[in-house]
């Protein structure tokens, strides 16, 4: 199935064909068929929808927490460290985004920028259209090791918003839209001071919280 996958070149969010058609292309019955997509499912390379059909996962072979943060009870510890990390890798990936995004790929970042705007604005949960912003970045990179490095990104983004409570709304438009611009602009050192900039203001925040607990 995995050769197959690789061979028709499919991407994230494709429909894979009907079962009959696999069970003769692949020449294997119907129920080893069905183990083998129990597999790919358990592995995050395929989806099941039911009703619907089989499609390739999102991140296909991303697990959505890799690194076991679940079972890290000290939180507060945990979003400052996953902090640090991504000061050490996101400067340099939006610096590589900026070099090397494409009109589609600046086009999305451009509009989930406005996305978080508008629910930072209205005061509604940003969390989930933040995460898809810093992925668009990481995937604009083109680096293909980048975007198995997502998680530390995602799994900082809900922790960092819970413990503050989503106070820094005008710092997180303003340094997006830098952020943002200087990636359309293909501006690397830009986009890299951006990006480190918009880390500071978590930072600051992080340990101001620290410190009166």
């Amino acid at each position: 199935m995995i050769a197959l996958i690789l061979e028709e070149n499919l991407k994230p969010g494709d429909k894979l064909p009907n079962e009959t058609i696999l069970s003769q292309r692949l020449d294997v019955g119907r129920s080893s068929l069905r183990e083998a997509m129990k597999l790919l499912a358990s592995r995050n390379i395929v989806t099941v929808r039911q009703g619907s059909g089989t499609y390739i996962a999102a991140s296909p072979g991303m697990v959505e927490d890799p690194l076991g943060f679940i079972f890290i009870d000290n939180k507060q510890k945990l979003v400052q460290d996953l902090l640090e990390v991504r000061f050490l890798l996101e400067p340099s990936i939006a610096a590589m985004a900026a070099t090397r995004a494409d009109e589609k790929d600046i086009k999305k970042i451009t509009a989930l920028c406005d996305e978080v705007e508008t629910l930072l604005k209205n005061h509604e949960d940003h969390t989930q259209k933040d995460i898809d912003f810093h992925t668009a970045i990481a995937l604009s990179s083109k680096n293909v090791v980048v975007p198995r490095l997502i998680p530390v990104i995602n799994n900082s983004i809900p922790l960092f918003v819970e413990t503050t409570g989503g106070i820094l709304r005008r710092e997180t438009i303003e340094s997006h839209r830098e952020i943002a611009d200087a990636i359309a602009c293909h501006d690397p050192l830009h986009a890299q001071d951006a990006m480190y900039l918009h880390l500071v203001y978590n930072r600051k925040w992080i340990c101001s919280i620290s410190q009166k607990q």
